[in-house]
């Protein structure tokens, strides 16, 4: 028996030093063990070449059966090894990837937004305008609830008088476009957005066709001529229309939406206030968190707008006093005679949006 290990030895030492392939080797030995089998069998017993390689065929057999089984063993494990080391690919679960349902999983906890709200949100299309002061909370706010397309517009540049409470734009992005800047800072704090900068003043000749591509506008403006002209083009086309206004420490928000029974601004603000009478923050200040509060307040009311979720400002006009710490809400309604509204009766799905019901 010792004359055929050494003979196995051999048969392995050579095939190692030729390069031989580890199945030929084992090929080799398994014909030495066939060999020895039919041997055992064919031969007497008492032999000297039967005793000589062990005296009994059974030896053979059960050895050979070991050896198979390890063998066996060790080739289903490698396979299952090999398997494992492949990589799945795994399909995203509806419109979203595994790392947006992480992401969004705060989101989708709330009963009044759930998975079928973020996919909303996922499918709505805002125009912010302006990557200012209200612009800035609100522009990262509505990236990172994962609003699907945001474009910002804005003709101007940043400046370090800007970054007191302008906080989408850091110091490195001095002297570029607020609007670039702005689409940045969102791509960097969610790549699973579209954001599309757009460096142009809004004007009576792109107003239109900016927004006809949107479900909602937010504007966040400084001057009276932008605001006039969102709240005309917005109403002419039936889009709901979220504008909000700040100055020293007060600010006011409401969403204007005629064609869905609201007033425009125009109802409540008829005519443009006379010239010194309404000072510019640049003019009379403005403290650094208000606008933050009145933007954050603007991307909130767009969540619930496009959800369904809650109450919004739709009718209503909300004012903040930051320095006394108030907070009021008026209602306010249609004027029939309003020269931008008084002729809308648009439906309820006007501009290509329709409102969603709002959750249980």
């Amino acid at each position: 028996m010792l004359l055929v290990l050494i003979l196995v030895a051999v048969i392995w030492a050579i095939g190692w030093l030729m390069n031989a392939p580890v199945r030929l080797r084992l090929g080799m030995i398994g014909i030495l063990w066939i060999g020895l089998i039919l041997e055992h069998l064919a031969l007497p017993d008492g032999h000297p070449l039967r005793l000589a390689t062990g005296g009994d065929a059974k030896v053979w057999l059960v050895l050979g059966g070991a050896a198979l089984t390890v063998l066996a063993y060790r080739l289903g494990l490698s396979r299952l090894r090999a398997r494992a080391a492949v990589p799945v690919a795994v399909e995203p679960a509806g419109p979203f990837r595994p790392a947006e349902l992480e992401r969004y999983a705060r989101h989708i906890t709330l009963r009044e937004i759930g998975g079928m709200g973020q996919r909303q949100l996922k499918q709505a299309r805002v125009l912010v305008i302006g990557a200012g002061g209200l612009g800035s909370p609100a522009l990262l706010y509505l990236a990172a609830a994962g609003v699907g397309t945001i474009t910002v517009i804005d003709d101007d540049t940043v400046e370090a008088s800007n970054l007191q409470r302008q906080i989408i734009h850091p110091d490195a992005s001095l002297g570029q476009p607020k609007a670039e800047s702005a689409a940045a800072a969102m791509s960097a704090l969610n790549p699973f957005v579209t954001v599309r900068p757009v460096i142009a003043r809004l004007t009576a000749e792109n107003a239109a066709d900016l927004f006809r591509e949107q479900d909602l506008i937010l504007d966040g403006s400084d001057n009276f001529d932008t605001r006039y002209l969102a709240n005309e083009v917005a109403a002419k086309q039936g889009i709901p229309l979220l504008a909000a206004a700040i100055t020293q420490w007060e600010g006011q928000i409401s969403l204007y939406d005629p064609a869905r029974g609201a007033p425009c601004y125009a109802c409540i603000f008829p005519e443009r206030p006379a010239p010194g009478t309404v000072p510019t923050c640049a003019e009379a200040g403005v403290a650094a968190p208000l606008p933050g509060v009145l933007g954050s307040l603007m991307a909130l009311e767009a969540v619930k707008t496009f959800t369904g979720a809650g109450d919004t400002l739709r009718g209503r006009l909300m004012i903040f006093d930051g320095l006394h710490g108030e907070n009021r809400i008026i209602r306010i309604a249609r004027r029939k005679d309003c020269p931008v509204c008084g002729h809308v009766h648009a439906p309820a799905s006007a501009g290509g949006w329709t409102v969603p019901s709002p959750s249980p």
